[in-house]
């Protein structure tokens, strides 16, 4: 592999729509990147299987593993390490990253998040639960955010916005599947924009 190709780590919770979105993106746009590894918390994951399909490294990490804390932090600093990882893109990881990883890639981590951040960020916003408040706070509009990731919840900077429309008797569900879509082109472009070293 060329010098000039950044290795990705792709972490996800689930079923990695947004991983399979980047994945295709990278190939068909011919960014100089790679996505070599794919790491969750869940050893059984729709993420995995993807992965496996494109033959792409797949690392089960869960704290559950571990007997403490700190060891967990190390061994997922040793796999990023050990396979030269230059961007991690959190793809509906369902955890937070711990603060020593942060700081090892200051700058170099990668989140998108359903919602048009500052509004309906932060701890215990995620999934259908961020789709419902923005209905019910009468939201006209919506949409995703990419950012980069530091030790706060969705505090990091933001490199995109796009914005979706609530329309007259959305759902949370059909609310989420519009924001999805969006995710889908906005986090390759953010992803785009940084390889190019844009700010």
């Amino acid at each position: 592999m060329a010098d000039n190709i950044t290795r990705l780590a792709v972490f996800c919770s689930g079923t990695g729509s947004n991983f399979r979105a980047l994945h295709e993106a990278i190939h068909e746009r011919e960014l100089p990147a790679e996505i070599v590894l794919c790491v969750s918390n869940r050893p059984q994951c729709g993420a995995f299987e993807f992965a496996e399909e494109k033959g792409v490294e797949t690392l089960h990490l869960s704290e559950r593993q571990f007997g403490s804390f700190e060891e967990f932090e190390e061994a997922m600093l040793r796999a990023l390490k050990a396979r030269g990882i230059g961007l991690v893109l959190l793809a509906g990881y369902m955890r937070k990253v711990p603060d020593a990883v942060v700081a090892a890639y200051a700058d170099r981590i990668l989140n998108v998040h359903p919602a048009l951040l500052p509004k309906f960020g932060g701890e215990g916003m995620y999934g259908i639960r961020v789709h419902t408040a923005v209905i019910a706070a009468g939201e006209s509009e919506s949409g995703a955010t990419v950012h980069l990731v530091n030790k706060e919840y969705d505090k990091g900077r933001i490199l995109l916005q796009r914005t979706v429309p609530v329309l007259p008797g959305d759902t949370p569900e059909s609310l989420a599947g519009r924001v999805l879509a969006c995710e889908h082109l906005l986090y390759p472009d953010a992803l785009e924009q940084l390889l190019a070293g844009e700010p």
